[in-house]
């Protein structure tokens, strides 16, 4: 227990009184809840945010001041990828994943599912694309919606994708592991990699999915063995990419994002494992784990860039595109 705890109250009424009467009530009511809770200065500010309510992506540049970017940041992520409106870019590279297989913890964090990758495994480097650094692989987030209406957070065309997977690395070259880089210059790549249901899974996302049961409480985690990053992306070369943020507080602007331009395959059964997630510990389960997705971020005039030549036309007929019509049709596997 922590101690102070009339004393913290009093401070409290008055902080609230005279650095809030400005807010609207709604604000005023966040400000003054985090600092009345009792031991609140015992509970880590991880614990504060979530996916909806007034803890939810539109308060949290308010529960912290050292989240502000997630509010007043205009490169924050996730973005709604208009084809119409991506440039072609035709000094975009191939994006390269080395092929190690890597061992690692597969948790639930009561926000998501995270993989995180030991140290002793032998590094993943991220190079090429739109990068100009080499990137090292560190973990990876699922998101997931309720039904299959939502999940992802990068949307195509105004529409969600029911999952969506994030491998983040940091740069290996500036900075010396991933918590010094994710608020630094050129720190982070993300790659978004956008799921769509079908009747056979990725393999390597069944090594994830297969331990769903042994981590349905939040704090519960399962070591993965033999996890290949590079055997998670789908089949493509062409991806979309933009300079944006991390999509959870504190929000840091230091990610370039490369979203693949094909999706890779989820299962009816894996997707209904995912949803039995809940947040809470055995003891006290609490709500489902789903849902943990924020909403498209305003694109400030920010430029996204594509390696997809739409004006090529030989051979047209067998290349990817970002037509809804051909690969992404969200929820909906396009004909190709």
């Amino acid at each position: 227990m922590c101690s102070g705890t009339s004393a913290r109250r009093t401070r409290a009424d008055h902080a609230c009184g005279s650095n809030c009467s400005n807010m609207t009530r709604v604000c005023w009511w966040v400000c003054c809840l985090v600092l009345l809770v009792p031991d609140a200065s015992c509970i880590g500010w991880d614990q504060w945010w979530t996916y909806d309510g007034i803890s939810g992506p539109a308060f949290w540049g308010l529960i912290n001041p050292d989240w502000g970017m997630c509010n007043k940041g205009r490169r924050q992520s996730p973005i709604n990828l208009e084809p119409s409106k991506l440039l072609f870019d035709p000094n975009l590279r191939v994006l390269h994943v080395d092929k190690s297989r890597v061992a690692g913890t597969l948790a639930n964090t009561g926000h998501g599912l995270l993989f995180t990758v030991d140290n002793s495994s032998r590094a993943v480097n991220v190079t090429g694309g739109p990068l100009s650094y080499k990137y090292q692989f560190q973990e990876l987030h699922l998101h997931w919606g309720l039904h299959d209406g939502s999940g992802s957070e990068h949307w195509v065309s105004g529409s969600p994708f029911p999952a969506e997977i994030q491998l983040l690395g940091f740069n290996s070259q500036l900075y010396s592991n991933f918590s010094d880089a994710l608020n630094r210059a050129q720190g982070i790549v993300g790659v978004s990699l956008l799921l769509q249901l079908g009747d056979l899974s990725n393999p390597e996302l069944r090594l994830l999915t297969d331990q769903l049961e042994r981590i349905r409480y939040g704090g519960q985690d399962q070591e993965v063995r033999r996890l290949s990053i590079r055997g998670l992306l789908p089949d493509t070369d062409h991806y979309m990419t933009y300079d944006g943020s991390f999509t959870s507080p504190a929000c840091h602007e230091t990610v370039t994002w490369v979203v693949l331009n094909k999706p890779i395959y989820i299962t009816k059964q894996q997707l209904h494992g995912l949803r039995r997630l809940v947040q809470g510990e055995e003891s006290t389960p609490s709500a489902p784990l789903g849902g943990n997705f924020r909403p498209p971020q305003p694109l400030h005039h920010r430029p996204v860039r594509t390696n997809i030549d739409f004006n090529k036309q030989e051979g047209m007929k067998h290349c990817p595109s970002m037509n809804r019509e051909v690969y992404y049709k969200a929820n909906s596997w396009g004909e190709t």
